[in-house]
């Protein structure tokens, strides 16, 4: 049997990158919605109507089971981590409690509404119900980043002991819930997750647009595809430079905040100036492959680089080793490779968006196929991304799971046992591995049946709004 403590990181870790597919889907897909709902009632063009009926289906699903597979990781609280739950509840119940009370409520509400509503409200209140559904998904981000940023940088608590145990007492609401890696984490995780909504709109077009006019494949309602890859196209050139630029900014203020997850990112052991940024790093010894600690390696890298990134230009910069920090240590391997292809993907996020920018100004972005094959290759690649940045910042963060407070070993429930923590966890990876295969059907299905007819015309946007006509104007 596996240690309950080794277990409970697991299954919380399956449950987490399973369920975070969902919130990025429907996180990302808001505000498309929201725009296309207003074009769609100002314009009343056909094209607006078959994108948000088309888009809204995939949102209602991923919010169905982002709802479903989000309850459980709640329920882990007290079933895994009941000794950090009585711990810290006080401060990390009370953002839940408030994503349940305000956003999922809020979003629940209006969701009935913007899904099956069209027909029978009118256009101010069809508006007000996308925005509200919008405005609920992005402020459940919200309250679950307030915690979660927490616990990375606690604030505005007091340790008391009650009862022989130690409490985390709230005594500032607002340095504790405005605490300086919310802001961080909040920007970063909604540009990515509308970067990697993007990026599944622009593949996903340039699919049927290869199909039709590379191939010369007869693809119904191609206008609809065409214009679907250059909505996601416009949406890439605007979040991947962000995303990039921010992200610079972030790993300084973990620099600043965390230095031993940002000794972990760069696997620096010794404190050191004028480290090196190793874009590929290897361990000298075969017997240390396996080794998530190995401390000799041979790699590739940019002198100065990490120092520099630490301080934001000082090639100089002394970074705290991974040796000053006393008890057990992240897996560093884990965390170095992580950050690293997160950041590999970061750039190629913006290269797409370069190419595909300038083959769209060149009037060739519909006939090149090299594009269209690297953007349907990147389509899952911004969830992969948000994934491996997840990664970075729990795994991180080890062995704390509040920060300098708490430890994660000392948060697992005290009666819980290796078979039972087993288990759970391998029938929580049945279930979840099943719902992800379930929802890819239940998308892939809707692809595969296309936009929504308007008015009984497959296309009718097709002469009315030519896709040539999209641009970032609209």
């Amino acid at each position: 049997m596996i240690d309950p403590v080794l277990a409970s990181r697991l299954q919380f870790a399956l449950t987490t990158i399973v369920h975070i597919i969902f919130p990025v889907m429907s996180m990302g897909l808001a505000p498309f919605l929201v725009y296309f709902t207003w074009k769609d009632i100002r314009t009343g063009e056909a094209i607006y109507e078959q994108l948000r009926r088309f888009w809204t289906k995939i949102f209602a699903v991923s919010f169905v089971v982002g709802t479903v597979t989000g309850i459980v990781l709640e329920f882990e609280f007290g079933t895994n981590f009941a000794a950090f739950s009585t711990t810290a509840g006080e401060l990390f119940g009370g953002p839940l409690a408030l994503e349940g009370m305000m956003a999922f409520m809020l979003e629940a509400t209006f969701l009935g509404v913007f899904v099956f509503g069209r027909e029978r409200v009118g256009d101010a209140l069809y508006m007000v119900s996308a925005v509200a559904v919008g405005l609920g998904t992005w402020l459940s981000a919200v309250w679950i980043l307030i915690a979660n940023s927490w616990m990375q940088t606690p604030r505005g608590y007091e340790l008391v002991t009650e009862n022989d145990q130690v409490i985390v007492t709230l005594v500032d609401p607002i340095a504790a819930y405005a605490n300086p890696r919310f802001p961080w984490m909040f920007v970063h995780m909604q540009n990515a997750a509308v970067e990697s909504v993007a990026l599944f709109m622009a593949g996903l077009g340039a699919y049927f647009v290869f199909r039709h006019h590379v191939w010369d494949y007869p693809v119904e309602n191609v206008d609809f595809w065409e214009t679907t890859l250059k909505f996601g196209l416009i949406a890439l050139i605007v979040t991947a430079p962000l995303q990039v630029i921010h992200g610079d900014l972030y790993a300084r203020h973990v620099f600043e905040t965390q230095p031993q997850k940002f000794a972990a990112m760069e696997a620096v052991w010794e404190t050191d100036t004028y480290v090196p940024e190793y874009l590929v790093a290897f361990p000298t010894s075969l017997t240390d492959l396996l080794d998530p600690r190995a401390k000799n390696v041979f790699g590739i890298g940019i002198p100065g680089g990490a120092s520099w990134l630490a301080s934001g230009g000082d090639p100089q910069a002394t970074i705290q080793g991974l040796e000053e920090f006393e008890g057990p240590q992240p897996p560093v391997a884990i965390v170095f490779w992580a950050f690293r292809i997160m950041v590999a993907l970061g750039f190629w996020f913006i290269l797409l968006a370069v190419w595909g920018g300038y083959r769209w100004w060149r009037g060739e972005l519909l006939e090149d196929d090299l594009l269209h094959k690297a953007l349907m290759l990147s389509a899952p690649l911004g969830i992969v991304a948000v994934e491996l940045g997840w990664i970075v910042t729990e795994v991180g963060r080890q062995p704390w799971v509040i920060q300098d407070v708490m430890r994660t070993s000392d948060g697992v429930s005290p009666g819980l046992t290796g078979a039972e923590a087993t288990l759970t966890l391998a029938g929580f990876a049945v279930v979840y591995l099943g719902l992800l295969t379930l929802y890819a059907y239940v998308v892939a299905r809707i692809v595969r049946a296309g936009p929504p007819d308007v008015d009984g015309s497959a296309a009718r946007d097709a002469s009315e709004t030519p896709a040539s006509e999209v641009s970032v104007d609209d």
